[in-house]
């Protein structure tokens, strides 16, 4: 419970929390500082910073505190703010995709928007301020692979370099297609070990993207280590293969097949250097 001493205002108490480092506050927590109060009247406080731009709001009863620093965008750096959310929400999740890839060295091409995966039941897409965070269900979140990183506001729960690999494979649209998967995955692989090929891992992912990503490691990205650690555990696992086209959205009539990873090469992958 954040600060229940008095204060003159709403707005008063939300610069007390700011000067505390906190950076986010619930409509709830308001009604605790504020018992006095009306529901209506708490609105309207809210609603008049928010048109000054001093809160936004996010999701229903969940506001962010927009300090000095970030009076111009009228709006916080998702990672600041999206450990802090989902623990509201009282949701496991990871940041995922490019941003972890961004994390973990690959900075290539940068992420336009902010992609956090978690658990069902599935979340809208937060869109302020120019500002867009992608929500991505998976049926569960694996703490043994997932980082924290210290960042500015606290912690940040990020995939480690193994799983972020094969996100980028099974939700390729999602990350810009598979020529810029394989751009990414050309930087990624210095950060993956073949310890990472893990049965946790394995058992938390699809087979068609360990084959998919098993493909790009071992012939676009030329990275035979990591491939057979990745085959040799999976064999270990009991996966069994099966054909499987690498661009899941085309043909994949007349093209070949690559024998060890069952892939269908039914497009090529440019890799910018």
């Amino acid at each position: 419970m954040l600060l229940k001493a008095k204060h003159s205002s709403v707005s008063d108490w939300i610069e007390s929390l700011l000067s505390k480092g906190k950076i986010a506050f619930s409509s709830t927590q308001v009604q605790e500082a504020f018992p006095e109060l009306s529901d209506v009247a708490i609105k309207r406080s809210l609603d008049r910073l928010s048109k000054k731009q001093k809160v936004v709001s996010i999701y229903r009863g969940y506001y962010l505190i927009i300090p000095p620093q970030y009076a111009g965008k009228g709006m916080l750096p998702p990672a600041l703010f999206i450990d802090g959310f989902m623990k509201h929400l009282e949701r496991p999740y990871y940041v995922g995709l490019l941003n972890a890839a961004a994390y973990h060295g690959s900075a290539h091409q940068q992420p336009q928007e902010f992609f956090v995966v978690t658990c069902a039941p599935a979340l809208r897409t937060t869109v302020r301020k120019g500002v867009k965070v992608n929500y991505i269900s998976k049926k569960s979140v694996n703490e043994k692979l997932i980082e924290s990183r210290k960042i500015e506001s606290g912690y940040l729960k990020i995939s480690n370099p193994a799983l972020t690999a094969i996100d980028l494979v099974q939700f390729e649209k999602r990350s810009g297609g598979l020529n810029r998967v394989g751009t990414v995955l050309n930087e990624l692989v210095e950060a993956i070990k073949p310890e990472m090929f893990s049965p946790v891992l394995l058992n938390e992912v699809s087979t068609y993207s360990i084959q998919r990503l098993g493909y790009l490691l071992e012939n676009p990205l030329n990275q035979k280590e990591l491939a057979t650690a990745l085959y040799e555990e999976s064999k270990k696992e009991g996966l069994s293969f099966y054909r499987v086209p690498l661009k899941a959205s085309a043909s994949d009539k007349g093209f070949p097949a690559d024998e060890k990873w069952k892939v269908i090469v039914n497009t090529e992958i440019e890799i910018d250097e």
